[in-house]
């Protein structure tokens, strides 16, 4: 199993969770983050100067099976791509056990 962890700019949201669909994967954690970068870029946008390291973005955490990680990835990264700086990144980390509360079910059948 497979955690990907990916962080994207908010305006791209219902892309990437559309194409997340597309590929079966339904079930993910999102929450809204802020984070600094490495870009000193700044752009002007009606006579206000703003930071595109400090632009609102998204976090998703989603555990897949080792089959789905490629297809997970690269979902996200088709619809959440501007091809602008500050896109984002993905990360993807093993994961050693999942586990249903309800159930107790074990490994990748948890997942689903």
């Amino acid at each position: 199993m497979k955690k990907v962890e990916a962080i994207i700019r908010k305006s791209k949201f219902d892309d990437v969770k559309n194409a997340l669909h597309e590929v079966e994967v339904n079930f993910f954690s999102y929450w809204d983050v802020t984070g600094v970068g490495n870009e000193k870029q700044g752009n002007v946008y009606r006579g206000i100067s703003y930071s595109t390291s400090e632009i609102q973005r998204r976090f998703l955490s989603i555990v897949v099976s080792d089959e789905f990680a490629d297809r997970t990835v690269e979902a996200i990264v088709k619809s959440g791509a501007t091809g602008n700086v500050g896109d984002g990144k993905i990360f993807v980390l093993p994961v050693e056990e999942a586990i249903r509360i309800r159930t107790g079910e074990k490994g990748s059948p948890s997942l689903n």
